[in-house]
């Protein structure tokens, strides 16, 4: 249950940042079909930052404590970017053109995940 209720914030989290940033772009024929891409490049996203994340974290961790956590942000940029690409890899009409726009995505993403988390109930 609460892979799914993770998978459904992190979509809902993506489709904030498609809808603010232009250079986000999500395409699709109908409603549905960008539904169903979202949630699968949720899912994607998910399981970069359950496997992928971590890993960086640890190797980063003086730049981590040098900025007081701020690098985070890179962190989660990167993040975003590989999610962009990995979707790409597997014919997911999902884009993140350039660093810039990967920055603003993480940063909108991981605030609307926070505030839409906050609403939901742990499922944990």
């Amino acid at each position: 249950m609460y892979l799914l209720i993770k998978t459904l914030v992190n979509a809902v989290a993506l489709a904030v940042a498609v809808w603010l940033l232009g250079d986000i772009t999500l395409t699709g024929d109908s409603t549905g079909s960008k539904t169903l891409t979202l949630i699968l490049v949720a899912l994607i996203f998910g399981i970069v930052n359950a496997v992928v994340k971590p890993i960086v974290k640890l190797l980063s961790l003086p730049a981590l404590l040098l900025t007081l956590g701020l690098f985070m942000l890179v962190i989660n940029a990167l993040m975003l970017l590989l999610t962009s690409w990995l979707a790409n890899l597997v014919d997911l009409p999902f884009h993140v053109e350039g660093f810039g726009t990967a920055l603003l995505g993480g940063l909108i993403i991981a605030v609307v995940s926070w505030a839409v988390e906050l609403v939901l109930p742990d499922g944990r």
